[in-house]
């Protein structure tokens, strides 16, 4: 057996996120089921990160363990005839055996798109968040400056469902947060991280678009984040505006 890695891009919409659930749609469901038809031996996929329901991928990776003789081009060509265009294999690649698409990983990327203009865009519709309220840029930096560096999260993202006695940390390092003006009124924020917890981007995006509104002050945002308390944060951004951009290996 061989470990393969690859990098594969999927239009969110339509499945109820990214890991395997049964009886359920997912991104994972249907790209096993490809790779097992393909393959002839069943597959066990790992993630470099779990998108939830809406949220889209440009460079998901995942690995699994095929036969020695597996021909990456054609598992690559007949993947994306059965999957594409909403799930699409971009690259394949085979790696050492220690290699893991989530604990090999050092940092990921991700963006989130806003169009801030009064009229909808039918072509960014589904990947993007429409706020027709104008939102001034310069507030949405400032009040993203805080979130450099680590700090507990816990205001921002989903507490998870974790076994008795078992400890988990919302601790998560931040290495680049930053708004930019595409013109026309598309604005996207990137940020990357070590890891994330779940809804952090959009819970992040939720409350710089109310800092942004004038509703909140960007000052506000570090007593938010020392706070870790949910009620004090935003309610997350829609996830048709996320996407899991890049995951970065040492």
């Amino acid at each position: 057996m061989v470990r393969v890695r690859l990098v594969v891009s999927y239009l969110g919409s339509g499945f109820s996120g990214f890991a395997l659930n049964p009886g359920v749609r997912t991104v994972a469901g249907v790209l096993t089921e490809a790779l097992e038809r393909v393959l002839r031996h069943p597959v066990r996929l790992t993630c470099a990160g779990r998108t939830d329901a809406g949220v889209h991928a440009w460079g998901q990776v995942v690995t699994f363990d095929a036969r020695s003789d597996v021909e990456l081009e054609t598992v690559q060509r007949a993947v994306n005839h059965l999957l594409g265009p909403a799930v699409v294999v971009r690259g394949a690649a085979i790696v050492g055996a220690g290699f893991d698409a989530r604990h090999s990983a050092v940092a990921r990327r991700y963006r989130y798109t806003i169009l801030n203009r009064p009229v909808p865009d039918p072509f960014l519709a589904a990947t993007s968040w429409h706020v027709v309220e104008p939102l001034d840029l310069a507030s949405l930096r400032l009040g993203t400056d805080p979130f450099l560096g680590e700090h507990d999260f816990a205001a921002f993202c989903r507490k998870p469902k974790v076994s008795e006695g078992v400890a988990f940390s919302m601790t998560r390092r931040v290495l680049e947060a930053r708004w930019l003006d595409l013109g026309d009124g598309v604005l996207r924020f990137d940020i990357e991280a070590t890891a994330f917890c779940q809804q952090m981007v959009r819970s992040i995006v939720g409350l710089l678009v109310e800092v942004g509104r004038g509703k909140r002050r960007a000052g506000d945002v570090r007593g938010i984040i020392a706070g870790r308390d949910r009620a004090r944060s935003a309610p997350p951004a829609p996830p048709q505006g996320l996407v899991l951009w890049e995951v970065v290996y040492g």
